[in-house]
């Protein structure tokens, strides 16, 4: 190939040479990553899939894309005394995170939405195939499996995770009537839920509540899906009452949550504002997918432990997950304010949780290792052959270096960690990629994106 002048290379721009000029980009890719995954979106979807699946164009053929319409318009209602840095953020990463339902309740460490859509096009998933998350935290990958019209199998060991992904879930389509009209009677809503879960203390540190271990002990009757192994045993009355109840408990909930942090805004004014939230986010999707809904993924939100998963073998298409950022972030302290109003016995569910038991960091970090042993142990057991698996995990230098007793430049990070477990479950590695992490760079720089091929 003959070289070009400077002139001439200058004049060229790098996406013109990458991608058709019929496939346009979305505004503001700014990191490595996002471009690599539009890159191998272009070489792998055709016209149809990248129309509607697309994580990275706003435009086939001058058709905009289904992702590129979810995310138009206003983001997040946030709430007035909400920061302009805040705002900022939240336009400027509008195509990244918190459209579709994935604004329902904030959940720290989540996953940056349109990176598992990019991810699982990547990974050649298509509709009607099933991607499982074992660790599947807020149900990020669940909502956008579900509505890439991909079946999903998500697990998670904390109930309120199951609970939140089902909520998020279930609002894509769920009727809207009731949760609106209670937008209208909303201090009755608020004293209900306080009657029967418990006050928030504004203002507060975590404040214990007697548990009973039974987290059901919160739900009516209508409302227990989580009991209902196939929720189309609910007639359409009683689903649209359990659908309802679920999405104005996460919003009582988020509001306790975040009432007990801050003095910001008084309990009921402040589950006034989520709810207004959480109905927007809900209608916003609903307009984009109304009368697709048929096309939507189904999705299996399951209670469960990832070493130990309850699928057959060579069951699934695809796995993406991201293990938890134990050293870095304590969900469970995280999540006590939402674990408490659900009766969960904490003390119990951090013997379950990986990453989280044992006393020292070191004793922690041994039993991460082996844990995250079982887990791929499953991934490779239950993924079909041929197909690919991908973890993301960020690197936890600061607190590796503690355990391991070297300076943190010299940490080898858990994600070198994870391809040598990987290897001896027939998890090949196939591609390596990473971005910067902006929001806890303190104590996680980068994250890793690990692609595996089953052998």
């Amino acid at each position: 190939m003959d070289s070009v002048t400077v002139t001439e290379a200058l004049s060229q721009k790098m996406e013109t040479v990458l991608f058709p000029p019929k496939r346009q980009l979305l505004p503001n890719l700014s990191d490595v990553y996002e471009l690599e995954l539009a890159f191998y979106e272009n070489l792998i979807l055709n016209d149809e899939a990248l129309q509607r699946n697309g994580a990275y164009f706003a435009s086939v053929d001058g058709k905009p894309t289904r992702h590129f319409l979810m995310c138009m318009g206003k983001p997040l209602m946030l709430p007035e005394h909400s920061s302009s840095r805040l705002r900022s953020f939240f336009e400027k990463n509008i195509f990244r995170t918190g459209y579709g339902t994935h604004g329902l309740f904030p959940y720290r460490g989540k996953f940056h939405p349109q990176m598992i859509k990019g991810i699982m096009n990547a990974m050649g998933l298509k509709p009607g195939e099933t991607v499982l998350d074992p660790m599947m935290g807020s149900g990020t990958v669940p909502v956008e499996a579900a509505l890439m019209g991909i079946h999903s199998v998500g697990v998670d060991a904390s109930p309120f995770c199951r609970f939140m992904a089902q909520t998020k879930v279930d609002a894509l389509t769920m009727s809207l009537a009731r949760a609106k009209r209670a937008i209208g009677n909303y201090s009755e809503v608020f004293e209900y839920f306080k009657n029967r879960i418990g006050k928030p203390v504004t203002g507060s540190k975590v404040q214990p509540r007697k548990t009973t271990g039974e987290y059901m002990a919160v739900m009516e009757a209508a409302a227990e899906y989580v009991a209902v192994k196939d929720r189309k045993q609910l007639n359409k009355k009683d689903r649209e009452t359990s659908d309802t109840y679920n999405f104005l408990l996460l919003a009582y909930l988020d509001s306790a949550g975040y009432s007990e942090r801050s003095k910001r805004q008084m309990p009921l004014e402040q589950f006034k504002a989520i709810l207004e939230r959480y109905l927007f986010v809900a209608e916003k999707i609903q307009t984009v997918l109304k009368g697709v809904e048929s096309e939507l993924g189904e999705a299996q939100i399951l209670e469960g432990d990832a070493r130990s998963l309850s699928l057959e073998n060579d069951s699934v298409d695809g796995i993406v997950f991201s293990p938890p950022y134990s050293f870095a972030v304590d969900y469970l302290a995280n999540d006590s304010f939402h674990l408490n109003f659900l009766r969960v016995n904490i003390d119990e569910l951090r013997n379950k949780m990986i990453g989280l038991r044992g006393r020292k960091l070191s004793d922690k970090f041994d039993l991460y290792k082996i844990d995250m042993i079982e887990v791929l142990a499953e991934c490779g057991r239950v993924l079909r052959k041929g197909r690919i698996c991908t973890i993301v995990v960020g690197t936890n230098s600061n607190q590796l270096s503690k355990v391991l007793g070297m300076s943190p430049e010299d940490v080898p990070g858990l994600h070198r960690l994870l391809v040598e477990m990987a290897d001896g479950h027939g998890l090949r590695l196939a591609k390596e990629m990473s971005r910067p992490i902006i929001g806890i760079s303190n104590t996680m720089r980068r994250e890793y994106i690990l692609m595996f091929k089953k052998q």
